[in-house]
């Protein structure tokens, strides 16, 4: 896990089998609950890969990057302008941002 004061990088919050060797999705919920209640929003750049936003009271965005690709300008232009929209509405707002491994895109 990567942290600055209001970034988080993580890898993939996981269910099932995976979540033995990756970051078991109700642990990074009540993470960010009970760290940053309200105050955070979840970007999920996995193409390949989804989970059930409800975890996360529905603030989740995706944005479909292919694993080891850079991705299409568009996509680059749509994420920034939403984190620059979340963060300016509360300095106490933070984003967790994931793809897989945490550190491919």
């Amino acid at each position: 896990v990567f942290s600055t004061d209001r970034i988080i990088a993580m890898s993939f919050p996981s269910s099932g089998k995976q979540s033995f060797y990756r970051n078991p999705i109700k642990e990074v919920a009540r993470f960010l609950d009970t760290k940053h209640a309200d105050h955070y929003k979840v970007y999920n750049l996995c193409s390949e890969k989804g989970y059930d936003p409800k975890y996360f009271h529905y603030r989740v965005e995706r944005i479909f990057i292919d694993d080891h690709n850079v991705p299409v300008l568009q996509d680059m232009l749509k994420f920034t302008a939403s984190v620059r929209e979340w963060m300016n509405q509360d300095e106490k707002n933070i984003i967790a941002i994931h793809c897989k491994g945490g550190k491919g895109r």
